[in-house]
């Protein structure tokens, strides 16, 4: 079997694993966002539910159908990005472990299991933000950034950050040199900040002096949809209505024990510092430490979101994703090294790999609405022996260009 055709079977079938794992219909939490939009007059995240209403009647059946889209539509594009960057890279033991711990990591998981939730749309923009700073078209990528902080304020710490870094790397005349914020590069990020945080401030500054006037209004009109419950009414109306400094009141008291002393720490920690470190040795950012660090703080960012939100284990997935953004873009301004600046992976980075491997597929996630993963043990044990497979194949199939 040809080693390219090993490799995308490899990807689809740990892709297939987390993603039949948790794969559901869209929550009513995730219907309502869908429902609402401007028909009241402004209101924060009402954007996407208002071009929705354009093309299509809101019922259940269409929200389905456009939740399961932009599913697809994510998958095809980043599974499309792993193998062109694995292939591009002459099949890097590095590269091919940090893939398949990404596409076996919770921010996969997540995805399928709160499909019809903005976060995923947000992730679509952020590529196409991306995809815009590469060809240099730094104003529309800020109009695609200031858009998506209407469609989710989320975007200031998910696009925002990553795409600030696709912009400083992409305009670093060498990349083995440090990057500096050399007063070009300034210019430019202020030039793509610009809309977006205009649109934050804006947002913000509405919702604390008028968001919460709209809650009743919102509440009678979620409750009185079919399949929405009177309880998702009243917890969707309070998301769209309360201020940012309520829930940072409410919240924050307990952002030191989500992010350093919960479970989620230990079980996402673990793979997210094997994914950082699988791009420190990809890269070889030892002699670029700037880089690396610099990587890790955006990767890190959205965890500040536990100072406002509760729902931990879905902040925890999110890093996952924008390391994966990130190995995309250190990839587009990094020449791939020839064959032989490709080594094996170290005895200890082996064990590493497998102890992030064990965790992010036996042990079980915490999920929503009281759910569980639908396969045991035995099962999963089962069902990721192929992929163990194809990676020891991998490492004895010879090397092929893409």
């Amino acid at each position: 079997m040809r080693r390219k055709t090993l490799l995308i079977l490899l990807y689809l079938c740990a892709l297939a694993f987390s993603v039949l794992k948790t794969l559901r219909f869209p929550n009513d939490w995730s219907e309502a966002h869908w429902m609402l939009d401007y028909r009241f007059g402004f209101i924060k995240r009402g954007l996407a539910g208002e071009i929705f209403g354009w093309f299509f009647k809101k019922n259940e059946f269409n929200i389905l159908l456009l939740s399961g889209g932009i599913l697809f539509l994510l998958y095809t594009l980043i599974f499309g990005i792993a193998v062109r960057e694995t292939l591009k890279r002459e099949n890097s033991v590095y590269g091919i472990m940090f893939f398949v711990t990404f596409f076996l990591s919770q921010y996969i998981i997540f995805s399928a299991h709160l499909i019809g939730y903005l976060d995923h749309v947000v992730f679509l923009m952020t590529i196409l933000s991306i995809f815009m700073i590469k060809q240099k078209k730094i104003f529309w990528a800020s109009v695609i950034a200031a858009i998506s902080i209407f469609i989710h304020e989320i975007s200031f710490f998910l696009l925002l950050p990553v795409s600030c870094f696709a912009l400083i790397m992409n305009n670093v005349e060498n990349f083995s040199k440090k990057p500096v914020l050399s007063v070009y590069i300034i210019k430019k990020l202020a030039l793509f900040l610009l809309l977006p945080v205009v649109a934050v401030f804006s947002i913000s500054a509405y919702q604390e002096i008028s968001g919460e006037s709209y809650f009743l209004t919102l509440f009678n009109y979620l409750k009185e949809i079919s399949f929405i419950t009177d309880k998702t009414a009243d917890s969707v109306s309070s998301a769209y209505t309360k201020s940012f400094s309520y829930y940072f009141k409410e919240e924050s008291g307990h952002f030191i024990q989500r992010l350093l002393i919960s479970k989620a720490t230990f079980l996402y920690g673990i793979p997210l510092v094997f994914s950082l470190w699988m791009i420190f040795k990809e890269f070889g950012l030892k002699n670029n430490i700037r880089v690396f660090l610099l990587l890790a703080v955006i990767a890190l960012i959205p965890l500040l979101l536990h100072a406002v939100a509760y729902d931990t284990y879905r902040i925890w997935s999110f890093p996952f994703m924008i390391l994966f953004l990130g190995f995309w873009i250190l990839s587009s301004v990094s020449a791939p090294r020839d064959q032989e600046g490709y080594k094996n992976a170290s005895t200890r980075e082996t064990v590493f790999f497998m102890v992030s491997f064990l965790l992010i597929t036996l042990v079980p996630n915490v999920l929503f609405d009281g759910q569980t993963e639908r396969f045991t043990i035995m099962t999963r044990l089962i069902m990721i022996m192929p992929v163990l497979m194809m990676l020891y194949f991998l490492k004895k199939a010879p090397i092929l260009k893409g």
